[in-house]
């Protein structure tokens, strides 16, 4: 008899869920090219991205980092974090809010959306995803091409407009209104967000 298949994808996490959350570059030092101006809206919404993911994991919702890799494919979790940490860089209060837990997952990607040459949507099928709620930065470029890849793939889209952050704030309206109106992506407020009904409302439509 051939060895019993592995069903479990990571050991401590829910392996089978309809809804994830993802992270999108916030383990950063944040000091490339005009970062100084979007770091300008980083720290508030880095602290309420903290706070949703309390919520989420109390939920018993995935939660997925998904992070360039500058660069450099030498680059992991571990560097990353320890660079940012150790170092007199900007992002390092961010990163300290939002240290990646032993149980949470990582995406290391080249390019601007989560899903290029990445093992994401590898990922996302084996734990059953329906629904992605993303949050980070920067909203008009790596949240924007992300969301369009998953609704090219026909996820639900859940995007908490305070826990995402542009250049500017006009860049950021601009991408919250393309992530709607082209998208279809639920603009709802972070504190207003609730994990056990959003599984709840999306399990039914995609039923029907």
């Amino acid at each position: 008899m051939p060895p019993v298949k592995n069903e479990d994808l990571h050991g401590n996490v829910p392996d089978s869920e309809d809804v994830v959350l993802l992270i999108i570059d916030m383990i950063s030092d944040f000091e490339f090219k005009d970062s100084d101006k979007l770091f300008e809206f980083v720290p508030e919404v880095a602290k309420r991205i903290a706070d949703l993911k309390r919520s989420a994991r109390k939920a018993g919702v995935p939660v997925l980092y998904i992070n360039d890799n500058f660069g450099k494919w030498q680059s992991d979790l571990s560097k990353l974090v320890e660079h940012c940490l150790q170092e007199p860089v900007r992002g390092r209060p961010v990163v300290e809010i939002l240290l990646p837990e032993e149980d949470d997952y990582f995406v290391l990607k080249p390019k601007h959306s989560g899903f290029f040459s990445t093992t994401l949507e590898v990922l996302l099928t084996y734990l059953k995803a329906k629904t992605l709620v993303l949050t980070g930065v920067a909203g008009n470029i790596c949240i924007l091409f992300t969301a369009s890849d998953a609704y090219m793939r026909d996820y639900n889209l859940v995007v908490p407009p305070d826990c995402v952050a542009s250049n500017t704030r006009e860049l950021n309206n601009q991408a919250l209104e393309s992530l709607e109106t082209i998208l279809g992506a639920h603009l709802i407020a972070s504190t207003e967000l609730d994990w056990e009904r959003l599984k709840q409302e999306f399990s039914e439509a995609t039923e029907k």
